[in-house]
């Protein structure tokens, strides 16, 4: 499908209604930012009920990695569940499980043997690590960063701090928690610049909560995400995550790194630790494992993943129609998408940063691959959050037929399925241009 085509205004007659009977029988919680119903995809587009057609850089959150109903993951979708739908893989055996744990072997990004465990999502696949990292090291303590996102159970909550409404009404959250400053540049928390810093502000983590909140020694693992999502897109320098392994081995902690957001190809490289130079002890992954079908992994070390039968389980995690989708969307990575992602990827981000001649609202343009985060500010000495701009940027984008979302307080993702060719960039930045555009007209 070409992208966009708008043949009515926003939302449509359908849409309407469908968003009416949603009010009334789905949960409020839902942040829904702008009333898009879809019908159908095919690539990066989407068709929503009344027949419009929008270009998509969201991917259903990052998920649609092999882009909407790719030929190839609905044959293996269709296929599977023409044999079996269901057998738990916790009880019994079934060869698309085996399978798609030696693919994932064989992409993992540290060195050796390694093992998985299935489940249904990514906050379930952290909360799996969670639970392994103080059986393996039989310590209570777990590292998150502040600005993160492990996801909504009570675990992986209680490391989140990405957005205090995500924690609000829900405590107390989980004993054995604690936050350290993530390397987030443009704003360094200790107030120096990439040129300058070494990570110091890992100094925080060291030097006070390593000294005053908790013993190393009692800390089973650092959870950390290799570049933030819900955070704001924040990539840190490579030491930063250098210096965070150096200290976890020194200290007998795990490193865990949760890729939910940007594994699976999306920066251009299978994991986006794979940027920094460091290998993890466990990996978490979910959203564009299965091209849209639910399913998260925890992919350890071998040596790490040793706890014994019963001690962790999920009824429906591995489900078999899941880890068809998921090898078929594996070997398409393999076999062009990573690339793309790394090369539109770049030619992506090179015309949104040509932006910032043009909008001095822009004050940070920062990825890797298609995983791409563009900071607002309303002034660029003071960096003061355009945090009402953004959202009317979002909402300006979709009336001109452009699914994004934000990121953070004041930040705009740019997350399409890896299929996205360099013209669908080029309409992506040309919209974001007239939709800046719009918002600052007469400032």
């Amino acid at each position: 499908m070409d992208a966009p085509i708008l043949r009515t205004a926003l939302p449509g007659p359908k849409a309407k209604a469908i968003i009416e009977r949603d009010g009334k029988v789905v949960s409020p919680s839902y942040t829904r930012g702008y009333p898009f119903v879809i019908a159908r995809g095919t690539g990066a587009t989407v068709e929503d009920v009344d027949g419009n057609v929008f270009l998509d850089c969201a991917a259903g959150i990052a998920v649609n990695s092999t882009g909407h109903s790719h030929p190839a993951v609905v044959a293996a979708i269709v296929d599977q569940a023409q044999k079996f739908l269901h057998m738990s893989g916790t009880d019994f055996y079934y060869e698309p499980q085996v399978k798609l744990g030696e693919d994932l072997a064989a992409v993992a990004p540290f060195a050796g043997p390694s093992r998985t465990f299935y489940a249904n999502s990514g906050t379930e696949a952290n909360e799996a690590a969670i639970k392994l990292a103080r059986y393996k090291t039989g310590r209570f303590g777990v590292i998150g960063f502040l600005g993160s996102f492990h996801g909504r159970t009570l675990g992986s909550l209680s490391l989140t701090s990405s957005r205090a409404i995500q924690r609000r009404g829900f405590g107390p959250m989980a004993p054995g928690t604690f936050h350290a400053p993530y390397a987030t540049c443009y704003r360094c928390p200790v107030g120096l610049t990439p040129d300058s810093c070494g990570a110091e502000c890992l100094g925080f983590l060291e030097d006070q909560v390593l000294m005053h909140l908790i013993s190393p020694d009692d800390v089973a693992a650092v959870l950390v995400e290799p570049i933030q999502g819900e955070g704001g897109y924040v990539v840190p320098p490579a030491v930063f995550h250098q210096r965070l392994r150096e200290l976890t081995t020194t200290h007998g902690m795990l490193l865990m790194v949760d890729e939910v957001q940007s594994g699976m190809g999306r920066t251009g490289k299978m994991f986006a630790i794979e940027h920094f130079g460091v290998e993890p002890d466990v990996v978490t992954a979910a959203k564009g494992i299965a091209s849209g079908m639910p399913l998260g992994v925890t992919l350890a070390r071998a040596d790490v993943m040793t706890w014994p039968p019963g001690a962790h389980a999920s009824t429906f995690g591995g489900n078999p129609v899941s880890c068809a989708a998921a090898i078929a969307t594996i070997q398409l990575l393999r076999d062009t998408l990573v690339a793309n992602a790394a090369d539109v990827g770049a030619h992506m981000i090179a015309g949104l940063a040509a932006l910032k001649d043009k909008h001095p609202i822009i004050g940070d343009v920062r990825g890797k691959g298609l995983m791409i985060g563009v900071e607002l500010v309303r002034d660029r000495v003071t960096k003061e959050r355009a945090t009402t701009e953004r959202d009317r940027v979002v909402d300006e984008a979709f009336a001109r037929g452009l699914l994004i979302l934000g990121a953070g307080r004041n930040a705009v993702r740019f997350s399409p399925p890896l299929v996205l060719s360099k013209a669908q960039a080029d309409t992506a930045v040309r919209i974001f241009d007239e939709s800046l555009t719009a918002i600052t007209a007469g400032h």
